[in-house]
């Protein structure tokens, strides 16, 4: 008797080693280069801090994201751009050869996201929602639903084993209210690692301190040193938690630590992929647990 109880007990143990230590894989979905370090940047740090693998996507290569360079000239800037974000998020940083301001969710474009997200593995696929002002977002939103059940169907893109099972397939968080608001169904406390986000978003030097700003019409309120620099893209990037993501943060860190959370990004299950409970959340989310 004794045996056997030692036996489940050794079992039991193993299982949870295996379970703690299992590495997740992640894939953060934009259309343009800087867009996944935006959404989900302070939440791809703190999964690499757990050990855990992150790629970030970008559809396009942001050749038409500049006033004054355009084309293939500003194309290798920004993939120069996120290579580097890449190194300071700690991920793996792909930029797709799709021009920018053209992306448009056809066959060729969703068979390569299709065979990305297979050869990452993915646990977790985080994308845009499909309502957004720029068209390349939108069109990367229906990407991304168009591959959330044709990633385990073996007679698509034959040439890249399909998964054997979905991943859960998430919306970030975005301020549009038409057809519905956002809906916080995650929210990952994100304030010990905001400024390294903001220095790793801050190497996409091109988009937050010239194009950007030209589009605004306050090019002339960058400032001109890099601490200046980092401090003006904290301010203008990083917003207040809303009471409904507050409420999702004490939904999984509980009262205390869920109401001291004061940066935080969020995320809502698309009903396309795999559909997690509670645990599976934990599971995939290991920071909640933190």
């Amino acid at each position: 008797m004794k045996f056997i109880l030692a036996f489940f007990f050794i079992a039991f143990t193993t299982l949870f080693t295996m379970a703690q230590n299992e590495k997740l894989n992640i894939v953060v979905i934009g259309a343009h280069p800087d867009d996944a370090d935006l959404k989900a940047g302070g939440t791809a740090i703190k999964f690499v801090e757990l050990g855990h693998n992150v790629l970030f996507v970008s559809l396009t290569n942001g050749d038409a994201g500049h006033y004054k360079t355009g084309g293939g000239a500003l194309a290798k800037i920004r993939i120069a751009e996120a290579k580097e974000a890449g190194k300071r998020f700690g991920v793996t940083y792909k930029v797709l050869d799709n021009h920018d301001g053209e992306l448009m969710p056809d066959l060729h474009v969703r068979l390569q996201l299709i065979r990305l997200i297979r050869e990452w593995n993915a646990d977790v696929v985080i994308g845009p929602r499909p309502n957004d002002y720029h068209p390349d977002h939108r069109n990367a939103a229906i990407l991304v639903q168009d591959a959330a059940y044709m990633v385990i169907v073996p007679n698509v893109a034959p040439d890249t084993p399909s998964l054997k099972k979905n991943p859960v397939f998430l919306y970030a968080e975005d301020r549009f209210q038409k057809p519905y608001p956002f809906r916080p169904d995650i929210a990952v406390d994100i304030s010990d690692v905001v400024d390294q986000k903001v220095f790793a978003v801050s190497a996409h030097k091109s988009q937050f301190f010239e194009w950007l700003p030209w589009v605004d019409g306050s090019l002339d309120s960058v400032p001109p040193t890099e601490e200046g620099k980092l401090e003006w893209l904290k301010n203008l990037r990083i917003h207040q938690v809303k009471p409904s993501v507050k409420q999702s943060l004490i939904k999984w860190y509980g009262e205390e630590k869920g109401n001291k959370a004061e940066v935080a990004e969020a995320f809502e299950i698309c009903e396309y992929g795999k559909q997690p409970n509670k645990e599976d959340i934990y599971r995939l989310f290991p920071m909640l647990r933190e």
